[in-house]
Order: structure tokens, then sequence, then C-alpha cells
């Protein structure tokens, strides 16, 4: 077993807090991400969701910050490769991991449209 792989268990969610930190330090998006995602936790708090509307909403937010997050791994692990140098490869699959993103925002915006329009109306 490599040294990496013997870390325990409590190193595991040491390395995610810091993996967390580091994300939320370098991203401005994340930090977007994170303060849409607590207003709406507030609304759908405010507008009594049920379990199920709820649990709806935080796979709709874990969906966009875990893309978000998976973007920004994507660009560091590639930018450490080419160690910063442009190549259009490089470009198009940081293009394809950002619009991964894009579209988990706009699919979490159309469920946050239609759970928060069924309590609006």
């Amino acid at each position: 077993m490599s040294r990496f792989k013997a870390q325990g268990f409590n190193n595991t969610f040491k390395n995610a807090r810091k993996g967390f930190r580091l994300v939320f330090k370098s991203e401005t998006n994340i930090k977007i991400h994170i303060l849409i995602a607590a207003l709406v936790i507030f609304a759908g708090y405010f507008f009594e969701f049920d379990a199920i509307e709820f649990c709806i909403l935080l796979i709709a937010i874990a969906l966009v910050i875990v893309s978000e997050m998976l973007n920004t791994a994507i660009e560091f692990a590639l930018d450490s490769i080419y160690h910063n140098k442009y190549s259009k490869m490089v470009g198009m699959a940081k293009d394809i991991s950002a619009g991964a993103v894009m579209i988990a925002s706009v699919i979490s915006v159309i469920i946050g449209l239609l759970l928060f329009g069924n309590h609006l109306i």
C-alpha cells in the first residue's frame, strides 16, 4: 500500500476540508454558488418545503457545487501538467468542464423555478 493510501480515515476528511477551503479561496464562482444556495435554503424554509422538496433542492445545490469543484480540479490539474502554457486541447477540456457547470446551474435554476413556483401560485 502506498503512503497516500495509508493515510487513515480521519485524514480523508481533513484533506476534503482542505480541498473545499482551497476551492473557496481560489474561485469567486463557488462563493456566489454558496451564497445563492444559502438564500435558496432559507427561502425553502420560509415557504415550508416538505422533506421531498428540500431533498430535491439540496440535490440541485450539490449538483452545482460539485460540478464547480470538479471544474476547478480539472483546471488546476491541466495547468499543472502543462505548466500554464496555452494548448488548444487544454482549452477545450476547460471549456467542456465549464459547460458542465453551466448545465448544472441552468438545470438547478429550472428545478428552483418549479419548486418555488408551486408555492408562489
